[in-house]
């Protein structure tokens, strides 16, 4: 029974039933600081989810239930705002819930609560921070505004989520709709609620069961054990419980919707509707504008044009570590999905080489990653095979301009980058289409960029990658390999040494052959 069908039921009660069952309700959370109000609030203070997003609209009471749960439900509980100073809004709700800051250490964020259990704040404003945290064990971590942090924090910090004593463990994110690509994936791990593309979807509240195979998380039915790669593993339940001002009486009553409705158009469907496919608005010095990257791939096909031969594939090598290596091709406009590889699947330059050969189509050009020296010995192994295979190394030198003349570049990179741009320009004519992919998507619109002096003039500097993986939470792999597969027509793109000396052998060969037969002629003269 839901909680709409209770209090319908409550209601259907005579009036003495109805006050009785008040009474005693009243009674037994007399001793409670905080209870949740009835609706979304409620359901989420009883999920059972393992994992629960809670949130959409503004106003819903996000924050609220965090502190609530931690301060009835929990033993030991973790909250965080991605920025420090940030937490000044979860002390106040804390202090606002028990009308005292009795029991807080504001300058470690640590509060000892009246029932004995703890409460820590913490921010996160570095990718690295997250290690800051393993092996810290709290049976709630708390994830306050999550699309302002990265996947992969998220995922390394909640791996410490449990209770020696076996109590209730469970992680609860909240938030609204992301206003950035970034933030996109907070929709791919919640996808059965908010991806409106889902095949399957949820309803909310509905709890779903994840395992990860191979590093992908793969959707199981129930807990569980599951048989996953060679072990018997329990598969993680998650769910998303949307909440709007509506469901916040209290604020509402403050008038609190009237600033949300004078916001502008986009942030109002997200804060004030709690819609997550509202288009986000980008940042100003976002090299590639988050509508070109949506409008190429809603042109995209499951399968390439007929009749039109593959122009190139390119690879970002990943031999070991966490990375994978990407492998994408190219039909002159089209390019095709990401054939994907854990970094301990691609150990060498021969393994790469066999996945790149086996990709290829038509005798196409090859493009590989050789600024981080992983793609080296691929590109040896290629030109060994007599593949049309080229180096793309990002720091070499440019020469070239942006389309109207007015702007140098920095390096290669930035040309590149900044051409594929050019590329996407819808009021060029734009063709290219890209796979529907939210890694992409997030991948392309993080490339930032700024204008400095150089030393032919004003010139484009595209910020370095580093700076893309530490707004990412990871390495852009899949943004990297379809920026060159975009360059592979470039001129100037440098063979491999072994490929330069096999050519020159060739040569050779070829002279050599020349000369004895020219030799052979002149001997034949003679006679």
């Amino acid at each position: 029974m839901s909680l709409n069908d209770l209090l319908r039921a409550l209601d259907a009660l005579p009036a003495k039933e109805r006050e009785e069952v008040t009474r005693q309700a009243l009674e037994a959370t007399k001793a409670n600081y905080f209870i949740p109000n009835p609706g979304p609030q409620t359901e989420a203070w009883f999920s059972d989810a393992d994992e629960l997003f809670y949130g959409g609209g503004a106003g819903g009471g996000k924050t609220t239930l965090l502190c609530g749960l931690a301060i009835e439900r929990h033993k030991d509980s973790l909250i965080f705002r991605r920025q420090i100073p940030q937490v000044d809004g979860l002390e106040k709700e804390v202090e606002r819930i028990l009308g005292t800051r009795d029991g807080y250490n504001s300058q470690v964020h640590k509060w000892r609560l009246p029932a004995g259990n703890r409460l820590q704040f913490a921010g996160m404003p570095n990718e690295t921070d997250k290690e800051k945290y393993q092996g810290r064990q709290n049976d709630l971590k708390g994830w306050d505004e999550i699309t302002q942090f990265t996947e992969t924090q998220f995922r390394y910090v909640n791996a410490w989520n449990r209770d020696a004593s076996g109590g209730k463990c469970r992680i609860v994110a909240t938030g609204n709709p992301p206003t950035s690509a970034q933030g996109m994936w907070v929709i791919k791990y919640w996808a059965p609620w908010l991806d409106p593309s889902h095949p399957n979807p949820a309803a909310p509240g509905e709890l779903r069961w994840f395992t990860t195979v191979d590093g992908e998380d793969i959707e199981v039915e129930g807990r569980g054990p599951h048989f996953v790669n060679s072990e018997w593993v329990e598969a993680v339940s998650r769910t998303f419980i949307p909440s709007r001002l509506e469901d916040n009486p209290d604020l509402m009553a403050t008038g609190y919707a009237s600033r949300l409705n004078a916001l502008p158009k986009e942030l109002r469907e997200r804060l004030r509707n709690g819609a997550f496919d509202v288009e986000a608005e980008d940042d100003p010095w976002q090299v590639i504008p988050t509508k070109w990257v949506k409008a190429a791939q809603a042109r995209w096909t499951e399968r390439p044009p007929e009749d039109v031969p593959m122009t190139a594939v390119a690879a970002d090598v990943a031999q070991g570590g966490p990375d994978k290596t990407q492998i994408q091709s190219r039909y002159d406009w089209w390019y095709s999905r990401f054939s994907s590889y854990k970094g301990s699947e691609t150990p060498d330059g021969p393994t790469v080489a066999g996945l790149i050969i086996k990709e290829m189509r038509d005798r196409c050009r090859v493009i590989v990653d050789a600024g981080g020296g992983y793609g080296g010995d691929t590109l040896t192994q290629l030109a060994h095979a007599d593949v049309d295979c080229y180096g793309f190394k990002g720091g070499s030198g440019s020469a070239s301009r942006t389309r109207e003349g007015m702007y140098g570049f920095k390096n290669l990179r930035s040309q590149v980058v900044w051409q594929f741009r050019e590329q996407l320009d819808p009021d060029f004519g734009s063709q290219i289409a890209l796979p529907p992919d939210p890694e992409l998507t997030a991948d392309l619109c993080a490339f930032r960029y700024e204008i400095r002096a150089g030393g032919g003039g004003e010139e484009i500097v595209v910020l370095p990658k580093e700076d893309m993986k530490e707004m990412l939470g990871r390495s852009p792999d899949k943004g990297d390999t379809t920026i060159m597969l975009s360059a592979s027509k470039l001129g100037g793109l440098k063979r491999p040494k072994a490929a330069q000396e096999r050519r020159e052998q060739q040569r050779h060969r070829l002279q050599s052959v020349t000369s004895n037969a020219s030799l052979k002629a002149r001997l034949r003269g003679k006679r």
